[in-house]
């Protein structure tokens, strides 16, 4: 499906403007850290967090996707490692990053969920940050991107229980106007949450 998407769309799914979530959070994004962008698309964040100075790996399914991101990376003049994968067949690695975002990525129910959530909980280093950032249930009064379902959507309780052993930074949501291509356009409904993976013991 989303190759399919990517692959005919004439332009930019989702714009070449990273999500305001990641400036909104730019004090998170350190220069010199490693980050993995989950699911990154057509590139737009994995090369705002390059631009930032982190070094950055991302991963993405489909290959036409992949194809946009290494030009607009390239049209950035920054490098970024990416990777063809699929996160839910995928290995995993343990403790490889000190950031791990996953921005608008509600393409899977609950159980497979699970699954995001616990790769990106073991990607993460001990001490660094998971950013998440999508939609609530209300955002299908709007209609203005994301899943059709809503059991696809976060809320603030759900997210709460599955980083209840990790230290929650934020975890808010809100609406906003939101103009990041035809693929988010208009007033949406979101939630954020930045947790840090607790130190080693």
């Amino acid at each position: 499906m989303w190759e399919d998407r990517f692959a005919t769309s004439p332009d930019f799914v989702f714009g070449r403007e990273p999500a305001q979530f990641l400036r909104d959070h730019s004090d998170h994004l350190v220069s010199g850290q490693s980050a993995l962008a989950v699911a990154d698309g057509e590139g737009r964040n994995s090369v705002y967090l390059a631009q930032r100075g982190l070094d950055v790996t991302a991963w993405e399914f489909a290959p036409s996707a992949i194809a946009r991101a290494k030009s607009l990376a390239q049209d950035a003049g920054v490098t970024v490692r990416y990777e063809n994968r699929d996160i839910l067949t995928c290995e995993w690695p343990e403790n490889a990053y000190d950031v791990v975002a996953g921005i608008f990525i509600q393409f899977v129910g609950p159980q497979d969920r699970k699954t995001q959530f616990d790769g990106m909980k073991r990607a993460t280093k001990p001490g660094g940050l998971i950013l998440l950032h999508g939609y609530t249930p209300e955002q299908l009064e709007h209609g203005t991107g994301g899943p059709p379902s809503a059991e696809n959507m976060y809320t603030e309780a759900g997210l709460r229980t599955d980083f209840a052993d990790w230290d929650i930074l934020e975890c808010r949501a809100y609406e906003r106007d939101v103009q990041e291509g035809r693929g988010h356009s208009g007033l949406s409904a979101l939630i954020d949450l930045i947790a840090r993976k607790p130190p080693a013991p």
